[in-house]
């Protein structure tokens, strides 16, 4: 479904993705681990195509997306919960749920049920402001947001960094139930290893701005992934 094709990007004379390749799959979860500043971020600003790349390509669902703005990237079916949610504060969680309705055709502008089946707090919510909620019910907010949009692809940019023990379960058992239904490819950010080695069935580690060690779901060491990312 999504394909990254050796590709380098820039923030001006600094360069931050150095030749990356990583792929996603329906029913899959592809992980992307690294450092704080190694290139993670970047590669999902690629993706959704917040950020230009240098060279290389990527393509989704068969076509070269390289090009497309972000907008036109999301109507393709690309969802983005962003590091650090960005939520909208001074909408209610309805209103921030209804903002996932901008790439869609006027006939799918409904909040689906799994949104509320996931994370059953939103429904309890949906009156408050999103800046009265907790930092994880807010990333659930995130998550939900995206969900709206009916992504083929759902990109997940650290959704358990600063969040409680029991969200994190709630957003692991989220993302396993997102795989199982086969039709979403998932590509998770991360720096929990045993969340991420929970979850993943392809594994990547970044460094400087590239991909230094990858393996399957079959050939999973953490130990080797511990060592790669604490080099």
């Amino acid at each position: 479904m999504l394909n990254v094709n050796n590709i380098s990007l820039h923030y001006g004379a600094a360069q931050a993705l150095r030749g990356v390749t990583v792929a996603a799959e329906p029913g899959k979860v592809t992980c992307v681990l690294g450092r704080n500043g190694v290139g993670k971020t970047s590669l999902l600003r690629a993706m959704v195509g917040q950020q230009a790349i240098s060279s290389g390509s990527i393509t989704f669902d068969g076509q070269d997306i390289s090009k497309l703005k972000p907008f036109e990237r999301a109507r393709r079916g690309i969802g983005f919960v962003p590091q650090g949610r960005e939520i909208f504060p001074l909408l209610t969680v309805e209103e921030n749920l209804k903002t996932g309705y901008a790439p869609l055709k006027r006939v799918d502008r409904t909040i689906p049920d799994d949104v509320f089946s996931l994370f059953p707090v939103l429904q309890s919510m949906l009156g408050r402001r999103g800046g009265d909620l907790s930092g994880g019910q807010q990333q659930q907010l995130a998550i939900g947001r995206a969900l709206v949009m009916r992504p083929k692809l759902l990109l997940l940019d650290e959704p358990t960094e600063g969040i409680q023990p029991s969200i994190i379960k709630d957003i692991g058992r989220a993302i396993t139930y997102l795989r199982s239904l086969g039709t979403i490819a998932i590509v998770l950010v991360e720096q929990y290893l045993d969340f991420a080695c929970e979850l993943g069935d392809n594994f990547a580690v970044m460094d400087r701005g590239a991909v230094k060690y990858a393996c399957d779901r079959v050939n999973l060491d953490p130990a080797e992934i511990s060592r790669q990312m604490a080099l």
